[in-house]
């Protein structure tokens, strides 16, 4: 299912619900109201932000997220229902079961995927696609040679320009890409909960301080397609997280896709994505469905608002 992020991104705002509408107000002034059924994420990125109960328990209801923002526009907090579909607790008991080397042969299908989308930006920036794809027969089960680290020494500075180094403290197109990876992360988890997977238990991605592991090993295949974006609007003028540039990457979830399954909006490959990792742990399948973008497709209808 589609639905609008919606961002609040004043200080000062307060959410409540109505009649099943979000409801932002500034003060006692109405800003605006949202159908609860038609929000994707909700992600919070300002200061002095209230929320009632109401909301919070409304949104758990929907299986939506609620994404707290901190520095740099990176998230330090997601709320997350406690039921997320209806076989949850067997695909669950599922995915604990999942043997290491089922977990480092899953990740390799991740890993080339990602390369093959790096590739592909790579070809629509005119460089040569062959400097990621020649690595992508390279990586065995489970990168134990970190192909991907070794592909993203040669993709960063031939799509972002030459000297530039990814840093998440960074501003400009750092900024830029943090806020893009937060649209994305956002989707993600939204699509593992929806699967009935737990986002903490992941398949590469290790840190104990980490709740989120296993969107972040989900969301790596469409990285790029979120960098294409970042580019694309920093060649067209933007420096900063300004409105018209949270609006433009919140929207690249809703673009249409030309995929292996035809043309589909990116946040429907990553809800594909995570159904067949759960009908992988349940035996149901051998492989991961990607569905991955082959080339974005603008379409004009907005799937964002910000408050």
């Amino acid at each position: 299912m589609l639905g609008r992020i919606v961002e609040i991104a004043q200080d000062g705002r307060r959410l409540s619900v109505d009649r099943g509408f979000l409801v932002i107000r500034d003060h006692e002034q109405e800003l605006g109201r949202i159908p609860l059924d038609d929000i994707a994420a909700v992600i919070g990125n300002a200061h002095g932000l209230g929320y009632t109960k109401n909301v919070l328990v409304a949104l758990a209801e929907r299986k939506v997220p609620l994404v707290v923002s901190g520095a740099n526009h990176s998230p330090v907090a997601f709320l997350w229902p406690l039921e997320g579909h209806h076989e949850q607790a067997g695909r669950m008991d599922s995915q604990l079961d999942a043997s290491l080397p089922l977990k480092k042969r899953l990740w390799s299908q991740l890993v080339k995927a990602k390369l093959q989308q790096q590739a592909a930006v790579l070809e629509a920036c005119g460089e040569s696609p062959a400097l990621i794809t020649a690595l992508i027969p390279k990586v065995r089960i489970g990168d134990p040679d970190n192909i991907e680290a070794q592909a993203a020494r040669r993709y960063w500075s031939r799509v972002m320009g030459e000297g530039f180094t990814r840093n998440q403290e960074g501003d400009g197109i750092n900024a830029l890409l943090n806020y893009a990876y937060t649209i994305l992360r956002s989707a993600t988890a939204r699509a593992v909960l929806a699967a009935g997977l737990h986002p903490s238990l992941g398949l590469f991605h290790r840190s104990r301080q980490n709740g989120m592991r296993l969107v972040d090993d989900l969301m790596e295949p469409y990285r790029p397609v979120m960098d294409w974006r970042v580019r694309e609007l920093h060649r067209a003028g933007a420096s900063t997280v300004n409105p018209e540039a949270k609006r433009q990457l919140a929207h690249t979830l809703y673009l249409d896709m030309d995929s292996e399954a035809g043309r589909t909006p990116l946040m429907v490959c990553v809800q594909r994505l995570a159904v067949s990792l759960a009908q992988v742990f349940a035996g149901e399948r051998d492989k991961l469905d990607f569905a991955l973008p082959l080339r974005p497709l603008l379409f004009t209808e907005s799937g964002s608002s910000a408050f």
